[in-house]
């Protein structure tokens, strides 16, 4: 299994070229999502064969990874010696801003330690991503009943974590380029706090990827935008919780200022 970040930060060299095929193209999006689309399908394949596990499901995201890189993106991680698994599993809370996150995660975070998603369960009607999914015994909800996704939650995330896998949550309702507290729920807290293990709060800053005025899943590449991602200490959940969704929140939020303001500049 190939570990394109084997240390505890990344950043894109800063000499590194463009594809020559998306230059000419004039950083044409359809070039990155036939290449990402591409990727899914051997994903898809590779789990029909019965072969999609944890090494190839990190194979298949670092190609995106570099996908990303030869259409121009720098991407920026921190906080990756914070994945460590001996210490583990977690629940990792962050905030959602685009698809990119679903193509790139399992590189950044596959080779520390062994995680599943929580999604919405339409997901599973995209060809190929779907694969992915099943794969990783990913957790779908409705966002239909806020009560019953809150029991399927807790019931199956308690298991995968029994199972050794760390569960990944985005707690907003929906992607978003702005943190709103208030739309930030507290259901990753209340899961970590259930099943008695730490929390990792996770920033990232996405927009590279736009979203479409079509199809928001198919926006346009902003190459004057940097790609992100910072993984805080574990924190262990404190009383009822509350105090420790506050320092999650926290965390996100600086990071996303720190980000916006250098892009200022």
């Amino acid at each position: 299994m190939i570990n394109l970040f084997p240390n505890d930060t990344y950043d894109t060299d800063p000499e590194k070229k463009q594809d020559f095929i998306s230059r000419i193209t004039f950083n044409c999006r359809l070039y990155f999502y036939l290449r990402t689309v591409w990727v899914f399908y051997l994903t898809a394949r590779c789990f029909r064969r019965g072969e999609l596990d944890i090494k190839n499901q990190v194979y298949y995201s670092n190609k995106n990874i570099r996908t990303l890189e030869r259409c121009g993106a720098k991407i920026h991680l921190r906080g990756l010696d914070n994945l460590n698994s001996a210490d583990g599993p977690f629940v990792i809370v962050g905030n959602h801003m685009s698809s990119l996150e679903t193509a790139v995660l399992n590189s950044i975070i596959g080779t520390h330690l062994k995680v599943t998603f929580i999604f919405k369960r339409s997901l599973l009607k995209i060809p190929y991503l779907n694969s992915a999914l099943q794969a990783q015994e990913s957790i779908p909800i409705d966002r239909v009943n806020a009560r019953e996704d809150f029991k399927t939650i807790l019931t199956e995330g308690k298991d995968r974590l029994k199972k050794g896998y760390s569960v990944l949550i985005f707690p907003q309702s929906t992607r978003s380029l702005k943190l709103i507290p208030e739309k930030f729920n507290s259901i990753g807290v209340k899961l970590a706090r259930a099943a008695n293990v730490k929390i990792i709060p996770l920033a990232l800053k996405t927009d590279f990827l736009g979203r479409g005025k079509i199809l928001k899943d198919f926006g346009p590449l902003n190459k004057h935008k940097g790609v992100y991602f910072e993984f805080g200490e574990p924190i262990s959940v404190v009383g009822n919780g509350r105090k420790t969704h506050q320092q999650v929140l926290e965390f996100i939020k600086s990071r996303l200022d720190k980000w916006n303001a250098a892009e200022a500049k």
